[in-house]
């Protein structure tokens, strides 16, 4: 058995540990709250974009003609994946890499895959074996829709020029504090919109008058839609982070507790064995010195 000494040496480190844990789950709730207020408040936008864009897109007459629908042959492919730029948050990053790993061996496999990393801890995983398009990670110094819009249009850019072929996110999204969900989503090429029989048939009936012009609405729209998506993915993967963190550090506090209990009875014993020995060495020298 350890001496007093070690066993209240490792109280103490123990108490430390969940004093700091404690805190950071504090902290992390605080911040998820105005988190998931943002994404919260978000969605429907998103959603009424995406909705009024397909909207848009099933009564166009023929194809039509973007420079962001475009599907050719995929030999070149890049990833963007959203990770955190600090740890301790569980499962968060990992199950990020998880898919990262699927996704190259499955969806993309034989093809070209190039990263771009939102979150050290992504960039950390990819620059070890793969290509790095490049490293945004500052970007949680300040996630704003205007410096998320900076790397959609990157990314737009590079779609375009034909660097690459395809454009894939890849994030956690919110559902509660004890629950993300890993998201892949396809961000270029646009998918092509499936003309529903009952939508047009509604949308015949419902004679709009369009100023600018359909074509001219779309190709304004699209730009925002795909600015949007990837915000969102972004916002979704904060709030994700922090609920993830506060989990994982309640965890670790509880765990913590448990843990500083059972050495404190350890503790006890060994104390009140030590106590037991002592007075068992003063009444046998107290009979030898009778004898």
């Amino acid at each position: 058995m350890a001496n007093l000494k070690e066993i209240r040496n490792r109280i103490s480190s123990v108490s430390s540990t969940m004093q700091i844990t404690s805190a950071m789950k504090m902290v992390s709730a605080a911040k998820l709250k105005k988190a998931q207020d943002a994404i919260t408040a978000m969605r429907p936008y998103s959603d009424k974009l995406t909705e009024i864009l397909q909207s848009l897109s099933a009564t166009m007459e023929g194809d039509a003609v973007s420079k962001f629908t475009e599907q050719r042959e995929v030999n070149k492919a890049l990833v963007v994946a959203i990770t955190s730029k600090r740890g301790l948050a569980g499962a968060f990053n990992s199950n990020i890499i998880k898919e990262l790993t699927r996704l190259n061996q499955n969806e993309l496999k034989g093809v070209a895959v190039s990263y771009m990393a939102i979150g050290k801890k992504a960039n950390d995983f990819v620059s070890k074996a793969s290509p790095v398009q490049s490293n945004k990670s500052d970007l949680f110094d300040n996630i704003s829709y205007d410096n998320v819009a900076v790397i959609a249009e990157e990314l737009m850019e590079l779609f375009i020029t034909e660097e690459f072929d395809k454009i894939v996110i890849v994030y956690n999204s919110f559902k509660n504090a004890a629950t993300q969900i890993v998201m892949t989503e396809d961000f270029l090429p646009l998918k092509p919109v499936v003309k529903d029989e009952d939508a047009l048939q509604e949308q015949k009936e419902l004679d709009y008058i369009f100023e600018p012009s359909k074509e001219e609405i779309i190709e304004e729209l699209i730009p925002k839609s795909l600015k949007m998506q990837l915000y969102k993915g972004v916002r979704d993967s904060w709030a994700s982070e922090h609920g993830a963190r506060m989990t994982a550090m309640h965890k670790a506090t509880d765990n913590a507790t448990e843990l500083r209990d059972q050495l404190k009875l350890t503790y006890n014993k060994a104390r009140q064995a030590a106590i037991t020995n002592e007075i068992l060495e003063i009444v046998g020298g107290a009979e030898a010195l009778n004898d």
